[in-house]
Formats: structure tokens, C-alpha cells, sequence
């Protein structure tokens, strides 16, 4: 059979669309073919295909590979159990995802030496071959007026947020996402890996998003925290956060290849939507020891853009070639990045910045310097990537 999801900008029946860029999303619509079965999920699958959406358990057998004909979409109550050395290779298109349901888990343990593997079906694969990985859980966002109210997905339409800050989607480890980021229209793309509201019972560590067409780690919202992550050449901004964000980040990694945008975009809310919870506030994750490699102070562009009043703590951070370190925008109104600053919500301690032209730009409405936001400089280390890279690729 034929799925239709419809995807809208507006608020439809109390949920609200998520968007990652533009501000006047335009309704589109994914339509999925819907492979044999009944889609209801179970055993380990025996043809190597899988997809749809499941009802049951989903369970891949170790160091298989399979085939993702279509989105699969584990409801409420199921788990999808990937083992390591899993290879899952997707067919082309936007449609084509896996997302992890408010209620479902995901049990991915890979290892350094048999890490599991999300890829492109294509032989010769780009960026922007297929969706990515989508998990969705109960955790507070912002876009959203309180308690368990929620917003829905950008890509699928699925439901997330909630009050439950301890929520628990599962574990995901040793898991490299690449060639994601594929577009549903202009301005509605997946990630790598999109994390919708989840809880900080739900275990991230050790991933790698390579080669995406859009972001690479987007946070929309929730508590969860993750570390060790490396992101390696993404299209867009490589690490994202929105709709009130407040889980820890440690150890990341960032290498900027030809086409990128920002190593981090961080925003204190959802702008195509506004900061409607109650009471208000505002993304505020603690990210320590990161390094961002770009391409030369000369190719332009800012390592890390904080806007939309989101405040932050970062610590330890080396920061190599871009025209500027760290970009904060806002105003007095709605957006108050600056005042984020001036009352300790929004800082950076111990940053080294190498071939870098400007370290802070202030393009907020409120008056502080360099050392109001940077403490430290020079005193950065970042993360010791060669420690923990093993599994990644960077070709």
C-alpha cells in the first residue's frame, strides 16, 4: 500500500512542525511504498529487507546486512535491537529513515572494531542520498506551552516533548551515520542523526555522522547527553541544538570539508515557531572538551553561531581556521543572547583559537567584550580525538 504523510508549518490539531532553517517551511508531502508483510515487525527478518512500520520487536541478526526499502518506524512499546557489524545500506530518497517513536526504544551497540553502520544503498553514494536516523522521546521542549504537550516532527510527522526529563529511547553506540541529509522540499531535510526531545535516560556515545547533506547532530529540545561524537563533513552546520536543549555534551569532534556550514548552531528556541513554554526557558547544554577543524581563516565563515537567546557552557575547546571563533546574534526583545553574557548563562572557558581572524563577534543589542564571554584563551586543548576515533572513517 502507499503511506501518505503530510508534513505542514502550522499548528494542526494542537502539534506543532519543527523546521531546521527557514522560517516559512512549506507543507509537503512523503510518500512511502510499503513493502510485503503486514508491516507489523517481530522475528528477525529473513529476506534481509526491512522497513515499514512495526508493531513488534525488530530484531537484526549479527553481521548481517540489509537493505532499508522504506521508512521504518518502531511505534510505542517495540525496540529495534541492532547488534554490532550490522550494515544497513538505504534506498535513495528523503522518505527513506529509520525514527525511533516516543515509547520505542533503540538497542544499537556497536564496538570501535565492529562499529554499526547506516550508509547509502548507491554504489558510488553522496550526501544526501537517503534520511538518517530519527529518535523521538518524552523530554521537555520549548516550542510547546508545558506539560505533556507536543510538537511534531520535521520529517514524518511523529510526536515529541513532554515532562518526563529521564525519559529512556534506549542505547546507541559505536553507530556511524553517512551520506544522510536527503531533502523532502527546499527548506525540510533529515539529518544524520535528529534527536526530538529526548531523555537523558537514553544513552549516546561514540557516533560519527560523515559525509551529510544537511546537519549532522541536531538537539531538538530534551536532556539527553552524548559523547564522543564526530562529525565529518557536513553540508550544513555539523552540530545543532533548538527548542531549549539543556543536555551535556563531551568530546566532540569536527572537520569542515568544502561545502559546510557552521561547526555549531545554537539556538535558545525553535524561531519558526517561538519560546511558548511555561515559564519560559531557554536552551542551555554544558559542552566540554571540542575540536573544530576548519578550512583556513581565509575560506570565511564562523566556527560556532549563537542566536535566538540561547545561553551555554563551553569548556575546553580548540578552534582552528575560520574567519571567526564565535558569532552571537540576538536582540532585546525575544532573542536575548546577550544578556545571556552579562548574567553568566552564556560563556567559554579555556578556548585556543588557531588561525583564527576574530575570536568573538557581538552582533546583539547589549555592550560586552571579548573577555566577558572568553576566559582562558589560549588554554584550550580540545578533545583528544586520536584516543577515541577508532571505527570512524574519514574517507
Amino acid at each position: 500500500m502507499k503511506t501518505r504523510i503530510l508534513l505542514a508549518s502550522l499548528a494542526i490539531a494542537g502539534f506543532v512542525l519543527t523546521g531546521c532553517e527557514s522560517d516559512d517551511t512549506a507543507p509537503i508531502v512523503i510518500e512511502n511504498e510499503q513493502g510485503g508483510g503486514d508491516g507489523g515487525g517481530g522475528e528477525t527478518p529473513t529476506d534481509n529487507n526491512i522497513g515499514g512500520t512495526q508493531t513488534s520487536d525488530l530484531t537484526l541478526a549479527i553481521g548481517e546486512e540489509y537493505n532499508l526499502t522504506e521508512a521504518l518506524i518502531m511505534t510505542e512499546g517495540t525496540t529495534l535491537t541492532i547488534p554490532a557489524g550490522v550494515v544497513i545500506k538505504a534506498n535513495p530518497g528523503a522518505g527513506v529513515y529509520i525514527a525511533i517513536a516516543q515509547g520505542a526504544t533503540i538497542n544499537a551497540e556497536g564496538t570501535s572494531s565492529n562499529p554499526i553502520v547506516l550508509t547509502s544503498s548507491i554504489a558510488t553514494p553522496s550526501a544526501g542520498d537517503w534520511g538518517g536516523l530519527i529518535v523521538l522521546g518524552k523530554a521537555p521542549i520549548n516550542s510547546v506551552a508545558g506539560g505533556d504537550a507536543t510538537s511534531t516532527s520535521e520529517i514524518g510527522g511523529l510526536p515529541y516533548g513532554g515532562s518526563n526529563a529521564a525519559d529512556n529511547s534506549g542505547t546507541i553506540k559505536y553507530l556511524r551515520v553517512e551520506y544522510s541529509g536527503g531533502a523532502a522540499d527546499a527548506s525540510s531535510e533529515n539529518n544524520g542523526f535528529s534527536f526530538y526531545g529526548v531523555g537523558n535516560g537514553t544513552t549516546v556515545e561514540y557516533i560519527q555522522a560523515f559525509e551529510g547533506k544537511d546537519d549532522g547532530i541536531e538537539f531538538f529540545g530534551g536532556t539527553v547527553n552524548a559523547s564522543y561524537l564526530s562529525v565529518i563533513g557536513s553540508q550544513d552546520d555539523s552540530v545543532d541544538w533548538t527548542e531549549g536543549y539543556t543536555g551535556t555534551l563531551t568530546n566532540v569532534y569536527v572537520e569542515h570539508r568544502v561545502e559546510h556550514d557552521k561547526a555549531f548552531e545554537c539556538d535558545g528556541f525553535n524561531t519558526d515557531i517561538g519560546n511558548n513554554a511555561d515559564p519560559i526557558f531557554w536552551s542551555k547544554p554544558t559542552v566540554n572538551n571540542v575540536t573544530i577543524v576548519g578550512r583556513g581563516s581565509a575560506t570565511g565563515n564562523e566556527a560556532i553561531r549563537l542566536r535566538a537567546g540561547t545561553q551555554a557552557n563551553f569548556t575546553n575547546l580548540l578552534i582552528t581556521g575560520y574567519e571567526e571563533g564565535f558569532d552571537l546574534d540576538g536582540d532585546t526583545g525575544e532573542s536575548p543572547t546577550g544578556q545571556g553574557v552579562l548574567d553568566g548563562n552564556l560563556l567559554a572557558t579555556d578556548v585556543t583559537f588557531e588561525d583564527v581572524v576574530l575570536k568573538m563577534k557581538n552582533d546583539t543589542d547589549y555592550t560586552f567584550g571579548e573577555g566577558d564571554f572568553i576566559s582562558g584563551d589560549g588554554s584550550g586543548t580540545g578533545s583528544d580525538y586520536d584516543s577515541w576515533n577508532t571505527g570512524w572513517t574519514r574517507n
